[in-house]
């Protein structure tokens, strides 16, 4: 779980991952759609399509000759799944941060 998480985070990291990731919601697009749409080659697309794939981001399903590419949601699962186990220490931290700014005494001294 937390090593897919890492890679879906790292594959949407990349702005043209990213710009492919999310045109997908408006369904299933072909190579040549996404290539159109982000101004990069075929060629291109597929090889960014593949590291979402391996990152469960995307899934592919065959249309006749064309394939078709969709959301798939165990990769956002996954990086969500990872970055939830941040949140109690994320949230402690701030607590300690608003308990400081209402206590001006406890705040460190500027020299």
């Amino acid at each position: 779980m937390d090593a897919n998480g890492v890679r879906a985070i790292m594959a949407l990291s990349d702005p043209t991952r990213r710009a492919i990731y999310e045109s997908l919601p408006q369904g299933p697009r072909s190579v040549s759609e996404l290539a159109a749409s982000t101004g990069i080659t075929s060629s291109a697309v597929s090889q960014h399509l593949r590291v979402l794939r391996e990152a469960h981001l995307v899934s592919m399903r065959r249309d006749g000759n064309r394939h078709l590419y969709s959301l798939d949601p165990r990769g956002l699962n996954d990086a969500r799944d990872y970055l939830d186990q941040f949140w109690p220490s994320a949230l402690a931290a701030h607590a300690a941060a608003l308990r400081a700014a209402a206590d001006p005494g406890t705040q460190p001294t500027r020299r």
